[in-house]
């Protein structure tokens, strides 16, 4: 058999050949005419940029020195991923409201995939129906404030049981050394205890109460602080994605081990509130947010996406939990740690607790309203030491011009918080710790996404919706502990401010304190009572 070509094919096939060249070419000039942001030197070729990120300083602090040399908006290669970074306000705006459609996104990783329930955590969910009704609900259900009205006194009571914690632990001490010296406290571990409780009670209610009363307590306190530890590692995996199979360093394995561990956590919370429903209906006001999730998506959540309902409610309680405590937490234990180096101003802020609450109670919430030089003072803490200096990752979900420049498809974002928030032509004296400033030239200065010079929650789509949840919780446990006790340092040294390396800016080392009472001791001992 004898096989003849007909004498078009090869002709045929010269001419695609001819147009694919030409095509090529055109696109290639096309591309090349787009004007592209500016890109740092000193990058290695396939890793890109990863060598500048991965020496002592924290990443944040990195591309502050890069936007120095190459300007505030520039972009950098992490394997085959671009990434723009960002670091005014005015390109922060132009970003997260002029083109809050185009980085809607957030990016979809190794530690999402096996974390985050796939990314049915609606923090980390693709833009799109998932994401809006699981951020409305728990906005409604949870966050708004008539429901932090109707809970507040959760945040009461356990916020005055650690504070009556630490007074009965310095009244055993006095009465075994017969002496006013104060106690010792690690204070991250305090702050982190009392955001959690609160944020697990509200939850889970009198379910999680048995969570409290034993081993498993330390086990998922654990957890949480290792999930945001797998979280913020670099993984080489997200930078080359065919790479994945290897688990290169073992950030799989491990996370795959915490997500278990929590998951069984947040399973048995479901199964037991599914019996107390089969046992009999709650009333709706003693209703704790896994109940609401139970009621609202109990029809609705076929329609919204491929994961089944228990999956729905683990990730979302989780989410929460999460992102509640460990922001909070560090806040916290950043203000607090300034207020130490700067005794001036923590004995401004304990006179303006005397002024206004006088020695012969506690804090009460309604007297949030008038703490406004502790306001000013949570204002310069979080501006200084932002909890997610460079935000939650975004990314593109089109093409778009940014400043003039070009930004592909799947760029993703960095908005670098703590470069803007230090910008020495918005802020004078940047990097000293001024609360003055937020009561007299920056006293307009607002942290809900519409001052861009300072955007500790975001803006935009994506922006935190917890930010009255985090105040109020935030500024009840630190009028209080300043409030109740006269706090120094051991050896009256300074507390070191090292950062930590990781998605969260947490402190490199533990925050320990002295505390002494300055309260009539009756007062501590009625610490249930709420107003």
């Amino acid at each position: 058999m004898e096989f003849h070509i007909p004498v078009q094919i090869p002709s045929l096939a010269t001419l695609f050949f001819i147009l694919l060249f030409l095509y090529y070419v055109l696109w290639r000039r096309n591309e090349n005419l787009k004007r592209q942001p500016p890109m740092p030197g000193g990058w290695w070729p396939i890793l890109g940029h990863i060598n500048l990120l991965r020496g002592s300083k924290v990443p944040h602090i990195v591309l502050a020195n890069l936007a120095d040399k190459y300007g505030s908006i520039f972009t950098i290669k992490l394997g085959i991923r671009q990434v723009l970074v960002v670091s005014s306000r005015e390109i922060a705006k132009e970003c997260l409201i002029d083109n809050d459609r185009v980085f809607v996104n957030r990016p979809q990783t190794v530690a999402t995939k096996h974390l985050a329930y796939n990314s049915a955590m609606f923090s980390f969910a693709p833009y799109g129906p998932y994401w809006r009704e699981l951020r409305k609900i728990t906005t409604l259900e949870l966050l708004s404030n008539n429901r932090l009205e109707i809970l507040k006194h959760v945040r009461i009571s356990e916020v005055r049981d650690a504070i009556k914690l630490i007074y009965n632990r310095w009244a055993c001490a006095r009465k075994d050394i017969e002496c006013d010296n104060g106690i010792r406290v690690e204070m991250t571990h305090w702050f982190g205890n009392i955001n959690l409780k609160v944020i697990v009670k509200l939850i889970a209610g009198s379910i999680s109460e048995e969570l409290f009363q034993n081993e498993e307590y330390d086990q998922f306190y654990k957890c949480i602080r290792e999930f945001f530890h797998c979280l913020g590692v670099f993984n080489i995996s997200d930078a080359f994605p065919f790479m994945r199979w290897l688990d290169i360093g073992t950030h799989k394995k491990a996370m795959e081990r915490v997500a278990k561990e929590l998951d069984q956590i947040m399973q048995g919370w479901l199964d037991k509130h599914k019996k107390v429903r089969e046992s009999g209906y709650q009333d709706k006001c003693k209703q704790d947010f896994m109940d609401g999730l139970l009621d609202t998506l109990n029809t609705a959540h076929e329609n919204l996406s491929k994961f089944d309902l228990d999956t729905i409610i683990k990730a979302t309680c989780l989410n929460i939990i999460l992102a509640a405590s460990d922001t909070s937490t560090i806040t916290l234990t950043w203000t607090l740690s300034l207020l130490l180096n700067n005794r001036c101003i923590l004995k401004k802020v304990q006179h303006e607790l005397e002024t206004h609450i006088g020695g012969q109670r506690l804090v009460n919430e309604s007297d949030l309203q008038n703490l406004v030089y502790l306001r000013a003072t949570l204002k310069e803490a979080i501006r200084l030491y932002p909890a997610v200096p460079l935000l939650v990752p975004r990314e593109a979900i089109t093409d778009s011009y940014i400043c003039g420049y070009h930004v592909s498809r799947g760029t993703q974002l960095f908005v670098n918080l703590y470069k803007i928030q230090r910008d020495p032509s918005i802020w004078s004296d940047p990097d000293e710790f001024h609360p003055e400033r937020f009561l007299t030239t920056h006293k307009g200065v607002d942290v809900r996404g519409k001052s861009f010079e300072l955007l500790p929650f975001g803006s935009g789509r994506r922006m935190c919706p917890g930010i009255s949840f985090a105040f109020q919780i935030i500024l009840f446990a630190l009028a209080s502990l300043l409030h109740g006790f006269e706090i120094t340092t051991p050896l009256d040294e300074l507390v070191d401010m090292t950062e930590s390396s990781g998605v969260a800016n947490e402190k490199a080392t533990s925050l320990e304190a002295i505390l002494t009472p300055r309260l009539p001791g009756y007062l501590y001992s009625s610490t249930r009572n709420v107003q």
